[in-house]
């Protein structure tokens, strides 16, 4: 079956119709006895088997987002140092921007993967439906915010004067492909709700295909420079998004889903990101605070600084395969109210999480000087960003954990708790990352700060609350 196809009307957790006995097992193979460690394996094999067959193509897509910047890092960096650390401001800001409405993505995967597990496709889609029509609204709207206030913004994030001009003709033209942007996110979405992913890989794919071409046309070929490799990804995104809704809308028409927005639908779906952008402000607000004290040690210093956030920004989308299974996977089981298969399948991809941070710390240290030359040719560049790419390595494992916990409670609904624990961490980061400047610290202290203060108090919060069970509440809506 095509990935199209199901997208359109048949997607479930194996091939679209929620299990009969939800947790997998008989009745009888419940308890306890002298198979239940052949039960854990064959229970552990299913799990494994349920995750990647989400998480491998969820993989591939979400490495293939962060590409569209690292492409435009490793294009710009051999123009110039301040065309590099403008791309890094400029970067900051727009990824802030829409990343504040990834909800769009994270809601509405949760809200249409417990219909479907409810056994309710019609209701999964008309939800996913709204999702996509809050996406355009909201694109408009900032559309017509940021770019008359692109350069009072730029100036406001304390850009050099030779990078400023760099970062507002790259933000400034960028804007325009926000509407895409969002709408992208929202229909990803609806997709992973309907346990496709493979829908995603191939867009993302062709997506960043067509980026590096227009690219490489506009900033070499037309000598562009920073503008021209910001109209490349605005074309790209818009296409990605057109592809997007011709597959969400036909999905729509063929289970007879209404595809005019409703009032009531837009204010669920707003209703519901509310928690999840207190959350995803205060990730944005760290980012933002340690981009904003790079950019103030100097030009060598932020220009590392976006070449180590591209890494690992990265890292995080691989990292966050097994997370978006997560989302999927146990929206759907607690959408037919299956607890045991949520929990069962939360400890299988933690797991997980932890297996892929440490091969990805290993791949990290390998790929250090490659990543070095491919970057920048500016060798203070080079030596500011070694130590930093080590920090990182470091702290894979623990990160991989951190995502999966982030995306099991995203899956249940648990907004409220998001929210709350990440502003806690904004509050435990905030003050020693500002401390940094001041005690004489580097990029490499700044980035300890992230990796390891940030996310071990993530861990701390998120490990906490999965352990309480609260997050396991069951039917088609998590209220």
């Amino acid at each position: 079956m095509s990935s199209t196809s199901r997208a359109e009307g048949s997607p479930t957790p194996a091939r679209g119709e929620p299990p009969a006995e939800p947790s997998g097992e008989p009745p009888g193979e419940r308890s306890g006895g002298a198979d239940a460690p052949r039960r854990d394996r064959r229970r552990a094999r299913r799990h494994d088997r349920e995750i990647f067959t989400l998480a491998l193509p969820a993989f591939g897509s979400l490495v293939a987002e962060p590409l569209f910047l690292m492409a435009d890092s490793a294009m710009i960096g051999h123009l110039g140092t301040a065309q590099l650390a403008g791309l890094g401001v400029a970067a900051a800001l727009l990824t802030t921007v829409v990343n504040v409405f990834v909800f769009l993505a994270y809601a509405t995967t949760a809200s249409v993967a417990r219909s479907v597990g409810a056994g309710d496709l019609p209701t999964a889609i008309r939800r996913g439906m709204d999702g996509v029509w809050l996406a355009l609204l909201l694109g408009v709207a900032l559309v017509a915010v940021l770019v008359p206030l692109t350069p009072a913004v730029v100036d406001a994030f304390g850009a050099s004067a030779t990078a400023a001009p760099h970062a507002v003709s790259y933000l400034r033209i960028s804007a325009l492909g926000i509407p895409a942007m969002l709408m992208v996110l929202a229909a990803t979405g609806v997709l992973r709700g309907l346990q496709d992913t493979r829908t995603p890989l191939l867009v993302a794919v062709g997506g960043f295909g067509t980026n590096i071409a227009l690219n490489a046309l506009f900033i070499y070929g037309l000598d562009g420079g920073v503008a021209g490799s910001a109209w490349g990804s605005v074309l790209a995104q818009w296409g990605m998004a057109a592809v997007y809704l011709r597959v969400v809308v036909r999905g729509a028409r063929a289970h007879g889903a209404d595809l005019r927005p409703s009032a009531a639908g837009l204010r669920s779906n707003a209703k519901a990101g509310v928690p999840l952008l207190v959350r995803t402000l205060s990730l944005r607000a760290v980012m933002l605070i340690a981009t904003a004290i790079a950019a103030r040690l100097g030009d060598a210093d932020v220009a590392a600084h976006q070449i180590a956030l591209t890494i690992w920004t990265l890292l995080a989308f691989a990292l966050d395969a097994v997370a978006i299974a997560g989302q999927a996977i146990i929206g759907r089981y607690l959408g037919a109210a299956d607890r045991d298969g949520a929990r069962a399948a939360c400890r299988r991809m933690v797991w997980w999480g932890a297996v892929g941070g440490a091969a990805l710390a290993v791949l990290l240290v390998a790929a250090s000087p490659l990543a070095l030359r491919l970057f920048t040719g500016d060798p203070e560049v080079r030596e500011q960003l070694l130590p930093v790419l080590l920090v990182m390595a470091v702290t894979q494992p623990v990160a991989g954990v951190v995502f999966v916990l982030d995306g099991v409670l995203m899956g249940a609904g648990d907004g409220r708790y998001l929210a709350s624990a990440m502003l806690l961490t904004l509050l435990v980061f905030a003050p020693v990352a500002l401390l940094v400047p001041a005690l004489g610290g580097g990029v490499t202290a700044l980035w300890g700060a992230i990796a390891g203060l940030m996310m071990g108090t993530r861990l701390l919060t998120l490990g906490l609350r999965t352990r309480t069970g609260r997050w396991l509440v069951t039917g088609a809506s998590p209220a």
